[in-house]
């Protein structure tokens, strides 16, 4: 074994240059650390079915060095507060996913058995939205407000949040940024992958540039996964019998006036065989449809995303894509990695997808073992990367399974009970007579935190029942004093923040290149 001197990764897209630039950063390429280098070709688009992300983006952005204004405005970036889901528990009904966790105020109660005892009231005979309950931000969001002020400093903010962006106008920020890290960027064709005889691979030969070699090698080169898949032959786990999806549609829709409202939210709406996203960037709206080729056909599929957008779309035609949803229980072997698609693909639901990638490099750069022995960090990498697609696929599942839609096929199969998981069905018997709580969940592996979870469970409106124990909850008049302060409270804020295509627009000017006076 020797030290580590060089790592190769073989795609560009997000996941390619996100993985650089984290590795780059936390290496000191720039400053004669292990090299980094980026080998692309020019004949390969981006896939770029996710302009969503998770606040976790926040912290690997700033890990890397950018600067937020710049990425708003390069990105045609607007900022995320979290999903709304509209139809899905049943039609008619909308429910919010915020990024905010549930108050809890110092010397308060905690909030969730109240409000499922009843405590937070109701608004017009209906009772209080549990996310509208429990936190401000829905009460934000809806009054089109935006999670931070111009005055708060980069990546920081009084709101919880994340960001929608331009998925090939991110990859190609990341592109130029990691270049200033020290990686080096090879644009070339890989053609066959080489391999020793111990099976580790020993090079990849490319078509312009010839052989390539380093000690540590990344797959990035999405579902093709030219390198763990077609040279390494890791299985893909199939999950078509829990996650039904595995079409999309996708248009990108312009705004009918520059000065339309952004809503700082993911739109999902759920239809007959699958779910919409409208997602509103800065001069656009891209919009989507995720569905069963199993429940409906293309053509209804197509007729059901005209249908939602309007006239908007009457002269533009649907990007199709095929959703190759599953994941490879092993995704380190020997000396290569894969990161994104190559390792796995989970729907677009929650914007898992670039999490799952900014996971895979923060254990690439923590596990990297100094003197070449990859056995240890490839089963620690193993161990944690499916923990965290198993949870995941538990979370995504929750929002079909709890519906009580029963109008087409595909609502019916998602609600039976033979479609979930072991484990989800084990958490669900087990928050029938308890709320979920923290010890349900094994933070360190879980994308999704116990609010999420949360916010979910009972926006579907799944029926926890505490009336057994209600003596254990005596603090009901501190509950409902909380819940009236956080109405109150969640009025100022939309007061103080500013409107949220005002917000972008601001950044946007801050880093505009001054323009000459003819």
């Amino acid at each position: 074994m020797k030290p580590i001197q060089h790592i190769l990764i073989v795609g560009g897209g997000t996941a390619g240059w996100l993985t650089a630039a984290f590795l780059a950063r936390t290496l000191g390429t720039a400053a004669g650390g292990i090299r980094v280098t980026l080998v692309e070709s020019s004949e390969i688009g981006i896939i770029g079915v996710g302009e969503g992300t998770f606040p976790s983006i926040r912290g690997t952005l700033s890990a890397i060095g950018l600067d937020e204004a710049r990425f708003i405005r390069e990105c045609d970036a607007t900022f995320k507060q979290g999903v709304s889901f509209v139809d899905w528990a049943r039609p008619g009904e909308r429910y919010f996913h915020p990024f905010n966790p549930p108050s809890q105020r110092p010397g308060a109660p905690e909030l969730m058995p109240y409000w499922l005892l009843g405590e937070a009231g109701a608004t017009d005979g209906t009772p209080r939205a549990f996310a509208d309950a429990v936190s401000m931000q829905q009460h934000v969001a809806d009054a089109s407000r935006a999670p931070k002020r111009t005055g708060d400093g980069d990546w920081l903010g009084p709101m919880n949040y994340a960001y929608h962006f331009d998925a090939g106008k991110f990859a190609a920020l990341l592109a130029t940024h990691a270049q200033t890290l020290g990686v080096e960027r090879v644009i070339a064709t890989v053609e066959r992958v080489e391999l020793r005889e111990d099976g580790h691979i020993a090079g990849v030969a490319t078509r312009e540039r010839g052989a390539m070699s380093a000690d540590l090698y990344i797959d990035c080169t999405g579902f093709r996964a030219a390198l763990i898949g077609d040279a390494l032959g890791a299985a893909r786990k199939p999950l078509s019998d829990v996650l039904f999806v595995d079409r999309a549609l996708a248009l990108q829709v312009p705004y009918p006036a520059d000065a339309t409202p952004i809503p700082s939210y993911t739109i999902s709406t759920a239809h007959e065989a699958g779910w919409t996203w409208d997602i509103g960037l800065h001069r656009r709206r891209g919009i989507g449809y995720v569905y069963s080729s199993r429940h409906t056909d293309d053509d209804a599929a197509e007729r059901v995303l005209r249908r939602y957008i309007g006239p908007a779309a009457d002269a533009l035609s649907p990007r199709t894509l095929k959703l190759d949803v599953g994941y490879r229980e092993t995704q380190w072997i020997g000396n290569c990695v894969a990161v994104g698609l190559s390792a796995g693909f989970l729907e677009p639901l929650e914007s898992s997808g670039i999490g799952l990638i900014e996971a895979a490099a923060y254990l690439i750069g923590y596990l990297l073992p100094a003197d070449g022995n990859f056995a240890p960090a490839a089963r620690a990498f193993n161990e944690q990367m499916r923990a965290r697609f198993e949870r995941i696929v538990d979370f995504l599942k929750l929002h079909y399974a709890l519906t009580r839609r029963d109008d087409t096929a595909f609502w019916r199969d998602n609600a039976d009970p033979a479609s979930w998981t072991p484990t989800l069905r084990d958490l669900l018997a087990r928050w029938r007579g308890r709320p979920p709580h923290r010890l349900d969940f094994i933070v360190d592996l879980e994308m999704y935190p116990p609010s999420s979870w949360q916010y979910v469970l009972y926006g579907m409106g799944y029926p926890t029942d505490l009336s057994h124990a209600r003596a254990a909850w005596p603090r009901a008049a501190d509950a409902r004093q909380e819940f009236a302060t956080i109405a109150q409270v969640a009025r100022r804020a939309a007061a103080d923040l500013p409107d949220h295509r005002a917000l972008v627009e601001a950044m946007c000017a801050r880093t505009a290149p001054a323009r000459s006076v003819a």
